[in-house]
């Protein structure tokens, strides 16, 4: 009686019913209440939902529940999305595949920087060395020359670094920077100028260290309260430099603290330089394999300082205050700066691959020509210049193998792209004190030059630890602002007066 009474109150007063609040139906219910709103149920939800459950015949309880035109619907609208996406993708694809013109790839090369002007010292300076000009003139457009080749260099690294990754690319980025030092080394110690190869080396060293590095804190601190940049990965270049440091300390020392003069001074320089090659390979495995998260993890970004006042600024200010107040309460910094995560930038290569190796090798070739004519006349320079070789090989080479790197870490320091600007600069002094300068040492072991060694001139060492020693002060935190880069460039500075000052006749080894 009583259900008899529900369903005719049921007739006469019907329940609203509410798609979106139907409660799941059991295996077993079946009824013409119950399958009457699972259909409205199915009318009124979005046409493709895949769950849209309706029962089976009325009279076979046991048949499994069935999906009312799911796939169909599902079918019809993932067509569209489909067909989106093979649009997208195929818009990518084309971009991906994109054609380079010769005319588009010649600009791309040649016009990229306002440096290349200066290409038009590379023919000049290879043709004053065939007429037999004045030594000094050859040196100083073969040093101009230099400077725009290191940079197309640079780009043709770039390009190539474009399809093969940030890990690979920067170690690239960082092996052709050093391209130009490394060619002038090789020259100079075939010409059997060892104070030219080790001044120049570790001028290389001081150049990014304090004055590349210095630059990108002044240039990209002016704007900003600070920059941010990964303290774990600085500080690991930081500390296989230190070590680089003792490793050129310790000749210095065997040789100044006993009786044996040179004797043993070569052997255990080649000795040391093997193992300081196999710490650089052990250092390669642990960027690109072990710990390569590490290295491709960004740093947030700053904000740029605003010079105007805007409204609300003060009320802003205020909060800021009281939520730096709760945060030192908390055992947080107290003046914590607004940070944003960092933007990706999709850049598309502007060279195919196959110019760009063809632009890396030209380049290379053209500077391995006019380094060898500038090498040549070093010795002229500093006889009738009135200028050391000293000066010579810690200031004025390092700042040509250095040009392009200069630039290329100063505009992506003012871009806040800290990480990249302490790669190239700690990074390729790393890859010379670890790489450049063990191998210079081993290649003159298998030339029988047995005056190129680890023992270098006490005045370069001492001033090579003050470089680390503030660098390894100044990135321990994390952090940098504009007056840390004054600090660099006044060491560099400082050292470059020392060095114009430099008696001609450093002590050496043999």
């Amino acid at each position: 009686m009583e259900v008899g009474r529900m369903n005719q109150t049921e007739k006469e007063y019907p329940s609203p019913t509410h798609a979106s609040t139907m409660p799941p139906r059991s295996a077993g219910t079946v009824g013409p209440a119950t399958v009457s709103r699972a259909e409205e149920y199915s009318h009124d939800s979005t046409p493709g939902t895949s769950d849209t459950i309706v029962p089976g015949d009325a009279g076979n309880d046991n048949q499994p529940r069935k999906r009312k035109k799911g796939f169909l619907a599902r079918f019809g609208k993932k067509g569209k999305d489909d067909d989106e996406m093979q649009r997208t993708m195929t818009s990518e694809s084309k971009k991906s595949q994109q054609k380079f013109s010769f005319v588009g790839q010649l600009k791309a090369t040649l016009l990229n920087s306002w440096i290349n002007v200066l290409l038009i010292a590379v023919p000049v300076g290879i043709a004053l060395n065939y007429v037999h000009v004045n030594p000094v003139i050859i040196f100083v457009v073969n040093f101009i020359a230099i400077i725009p080749l290191a940079a197309m260099l640079s780009y043709a690294t770039e390009e190539i670094a474009l399809r093969t990754g940030e890990t690979i690319g920067g170690l690239l980025n960082a092996s052709f920077g050093n391209a130009v030092e490394l060619i002038v080394s090789i020259l100079a110690l075939v010409k059997k100028e060892v104070l030219i190869v080790q001044t120049s080396l570790i001028g290389s060293i001081l150049s990014n260290l304090l004055l590349v590095m210095g630059m990108c804190f002044f240039f990209g601190g002016v704007n900003r309260v600070e920059q941010h940049f990964n303290v774990t990965v600085a500080q690991t270049a930081s500390s296989l430099l230190a070590l680089a440091v003792g490793s050129l300390i310790i000749p210095t020392a065997f040789h100044s603290f006993t009786n044996a003069g040179d004797n043993g001074i070569t052997e255990l320089s080649r000795g040391t330089a093997v193992l300081l090659l196999l710490v650089y390979g052990c250092y390669l495995f642990f960027q690109l394999k072990t710990h390569s998260a590490m290295y491709n993890e960004p740093s947030p970004k700053v904000d740029k300082r605003r010079t105007k006042v805007e409204g609300g600024d003060t009320t802003k200010g205020i909060a800021q205050m009281g939520a730096g107040l709760s945060a030192s309460m908390g055992g947080h910094n107290a003046q914590r700066t607004p940070l944003q995560e960092p933007e990706d930038e999709n850049e598309q290569p502007q060279l195919s691959i196959w110019v760009a190796m063809f632009t890396l090798a030209a380049s290379t070739a053209l500077v391995a020509i006019c380094a060898e004519f500038m090498v040549d006349s070093i010795d002229a320079l500093t006889q009738n210049g009135g200028i050391s070789k000293t000066f010579v090989g810690l200031i004025l080479l390092p700042i040509v193998g250095n040009a392009a790197e200069h630039a290329t870490a100063v505009t992506v320091a003012c871009k806040d792209k800290m990480d990249l600007a302490i790669g190239v600069a700690v990074g390729s002094s790393m890859q010379i004190a670890l790489l450049v300068i063990p191998f210079v040492v081993v290649l003159g072991w298998i030339l029988g030059n047995d005056q190129m060694t680890l023992f270098f001139d006490g005045f370069q060492i001492a001033i090579l630890f003050v470089a680390v020693l503030l660098v390894n002060y100044l990135i321990q935190d994390g952090k940098s602002h504009w007056l840390e880069g004054v600090l660099l460039m006044t060491l560099y500075l400082i050292i470059a007066v020392a060095a114009w000052f430099y008696p001609a006749a450093g002590q050496i080894a043999g």
